[in-house]
């Protein structure tokens, strides 16, 4: 085969995983827009807990609601079929990888997912809970009703569910660079006094400006950036390349002059 024939056969292999992908996510949405209205309750419980008692979130747009569900609808349908469109990358791109870096590769692409979960339900669960309350107390003091659109916290929440989310990447981050020889593990360690300091820095700018809030992100990013200094070590000695092994041991007597056994 020509290579002008296996361009075109991997353009086309191509081509049709994007539209196995975009099949599964068309049918993740029609049945994540039915439930919609149940997924919005869902996600907006950290605002109904806030809420000063016998108040409910609003609409104050007509077509507010609509737009706000189909966005719920179609970024839930993505987060579903995550797991398909990984694997049909992963099928197309691992005919052409060495054995070591398939290795490298399938707990790389696991292991994003997996961060980028917890990363939103960490969120989820603490952060948004404590940012509402720390809002409300304020407003409580201004002794105006407390009346919240639903539209504006959703797009709040999903602010904060993107930067959790991409923060939580931290040891993908570290196992990428380390894998690429752009840093080493031992490198990752002398740079942990800046870390912490950074942390407290990102904490800062994303999340509300209380202590509480700041410590709630800067401690797990201190402990993602440990976790992936160990798992950076593991991986890296775990997909070592055989090629350069073998190299390796063939650099030793063979690369000099022979050793004679014979005796005198």
């Amino acid at each position: 085969m020509s290579q002008e024939e296996s361009f075109v056969s991997h353009l086309v292999e191509l081509r049709d995983r994007i539209i196995r992908s975009l099949v599964v996510v068309l049918l993740m949405f029609g049945v994540c827009f039915y439930f919609s209205g149940e997924i919005m309750k869902f996600l907006s419980q950290p605002l109904y807990q806030a809420l000063p008692p016998g108040t409910k979130p609003i609409f104050t747009d007509q077509a507010g609601a609509f737009f706000t569900l189909t966005k719920v609808a179609f970024l839930t349908a993505v987060l579903a079929s995550l797991p398909w469109i990984l694997y049909q990358a992963w099928a197309f791109v691992a005919p052409g990888l060495y054995e070591h870096e398939k290795k490298f590769a399938l707990p790389l692409i696991v292991s994003s997912v997996f961060f980028l979960l917890v990363g939103i339900g960490f969120a989820y669960t603490f952060v948004l809970p404590a940012a509402y309350k720390f809002f409300f107390a304020f407003a409580s003091q201004t002794g105006a009703d407390i009346m919240q659109d639903l539209q504006k916290y959703w797009d709040f929440t999903l602010a904060i569910f993107f930067g959790f989310g991409l923060t939580f990447e931290v040891p993908v981050v570290e196992m990428l660079l380390v894998k690429l020889g752009m840093v080493t593990p031992q490198q990752l360690r002398e740079a942990r006094r800046y870390v912490i300091v950074g942390a407290f820095v990102v904490a800062a700018v994303l999340t509300p400006p209380d202590v509480i809030s700041q410590f709630m992100l800067a401690v797990p990013l201190i402990l993602l950036y440990e976790l992936g200094i160990w798992l950076a070590g593991f991986l890296k000695a775990r997909s070592r390349n055989p090629e350069a092994d073998a190299d390796e041991d063939e650099g030793g007597p063979s690369s000099g002059s022979p050793v004679s056994t014979e005796k005198p």
